[in-house]
């Protein structure tokens, strides 16, 4: 279960503003990375939080209104398609996280970013492998990313009902593959993700 160990850590070494920085959405073939940034209190206990991959998209949604409530501040911002074809998934996470950090209102002094890498970032930034199952900011962050996603996916869907991307999320299934080889890619598709297109 994700505590405050981390970011306790980091108070004792100076730092005073401790976020967590998390994303959704590097493996989708369409639409945007989501990424938020939180500062949670340290007495802050919330029932349930983990990391998103571990609860229910009703469970999710719940908690999403919580953190909001409770989290000191919180930023979510996004990357594109088009930036993410520019400047590939691993940069264009990062820069969707930096701009959540810069949404958040406040000068924080210190993120911790899940993941094996940090770059990009103007301020100190510390990967945490698994983080999201470590750190209740960084949980906190990938719960708000996923939400924001899934629900602009069922904009996207609205838009472009062929790839029923409500369903799959715009995740490579077979169903979203076979959509996109017959109708071809929308203006939401990433174009560097469609390689399998090429390959037939």
């Amino acid at each position: 279960m994700p505590s405050f160990e981390y970011e306790k850590q980091k108070i004792a070494e100076g730092y005073t503003l401790v976020c967590g920085c998390d994303e959704a959405g590097r493996g989708p073939l369409c639409g945007s990375v989501v990424a938020a940034a939180v500062i949670l209190p340290l007495d802050c206990v919330i029932e349930g939080l983990d990391d998103s991959k571990k609860l229910s998209e009703k469970k999710r949604e719940a908690l999403f209104d919580i953190i909001c409530e409770r989290a000191l501040a919180f930023g979510i911002a996004e990357a594109t398609p088009e930036e993410i074809d520019e400047i590939n998934i691993l940069n264009a996470s990062m820069l969707a996280m930096q701009r959540a950090i810069e949404k958040m209102g406040v000068e924080v002094d210190c993120a911790l970013i899940d993941g094996n890498r940090a770059k990009g970032f103007s301020v100190p930034a510390f990967p945490i492998v698994k983080g999201d199952a470590k750190s209740y900011s960084i949980a906190a962050a990938s719960i708000l990313a996923k939400v924001t996603r899934d629900r602009m996916c069922l904009e996207q869907d609205l838009l472009y009902p062929e790839y029923n991307i409500k369903k799959h999320k715009g995740y490579p299934t077979k169903e979203h593959m076979d959509a996109v080889r017959k109708y071809g890619p929308s203006p939401i598709h990433r174009r560097t993700f469609l390689k399998f297109l090429d390959e037939e």
